[in-house]
């Protein structure tokens, strides 16, 4: 059997991609059709997601929907479960998410609870929602989305942070729970990478890494490992800080953070 055929039967016949749109999951979406998986795509933007539908229609002759939502509204995981109740989601790829910059002090507490709904909310809940029909199927895989500013506090980026370290210990545990039932979790933990994150965030960033290296790293990792981190900049920051204590690296990423924010930043990695 070829990789392709096992990728298909292993994680196939769906993927239930958020964050689809742009970056990382439309590279993620690129990727599984490449494989031969029908993609459901999650998003926002309605005629992104349709276009971008019709891309992967063209070139790999797989099917597609597209569900239009925004995570951080309440009802939208019930809704978003509801809407593909009836399909056969085998792989879940839970990458939208965003982030704030600057003194928590001064960020707007609506904008923080926001990021607080989409990047940790929705992603347990959706998680919590599609581990079950995982696990029922005794086969699949999901990935999640850290960043490796959760390994330690970021002044600068306080709320953004405390998220990724939270979907990173949220991801080990989950593998440990769904292995014995033949579901294959990963958590995906990026350093710079080239997508909208930076702009929203209010961060510039002079060089990174490209979406589609960060997609081909997860595919590769699914199945082989509890996390992976993209990137030769995001490995070498990470192998740079990890032995130091937390204090030493939360100081050295405050003070990139700080120079990110100016107008000639130096690359720090976003997730």
């Amino acid at each position: 059997m070829s990789d392709t055929n096992r990728f298909r039967a292993r994680y196939g016949p769906w993927a239930l991609i958020t964050g689809a749109s742009d970056g990382i999951g439309k590279s993620l979406a690129n990727e599984v059709a490449r494989r031969g998986l029908n993609v459901v795509l999650v998003a926002r933007n309605t005629e992104r997601l349709h276009a971008i539908a019709r891309e992967l229609r063209a070139a790999h002759n797989v099917e597609t929907e597209v569900i239009a939502t925004d995570l951080a509204q309440p009802a939208a995981v019930d809704r978003l479960a509801d809407e593909v109740r009836d399909i056969d989601v085998g792989l879940v790829v839970l990458a939208a998410g965003f982030g704030t910059s600057g003194r928590l002090t001064e960020l707007a507490l609506a904008t923080e609870r926001e990021m607080l709904a989409v990047n940790v909310t929705a992603v347990a809940s959706l998680a919590q929602t599609f581990a079950r029909r995982l696990a029922s199927r005794g086969r699949g895989g999901m990935m999640l989305f850290g960043s490796i500013l959760g390994w330690q506090g970021v002044p600068g980026q306080v709320g953004y942070a405390a998220t990724k370290a939270y979907v990173q210990v949220f991801a080990e545990g989950l593998h440990a729970e769904l292995r014995p039932c033949g579901v294959d979790v990963l958590s995906v933990a990026p350093g710079p990478v080239h997508t909208g994150f930076g702009a929203r965030a209010g961060l510039t960033m002079k060089s990174a890494t490209t979406p589609d290296v960060v997609a081909k790293a997860a595919i590769a990792a699914l199945g082989r490992r509890t996390t992976v981190v993209p990137g030769l900049r995001a490995k070498f920051l990470t192998s740079a800080l990890a032995l130091l204590p937390r204090g030493f690296r939360t100081r050295i990423l405050g003070g990139v953070m700080h120079r990110m924010r100016t107008p000639s930043p130096e690359l720090l990695p976003s997730g």
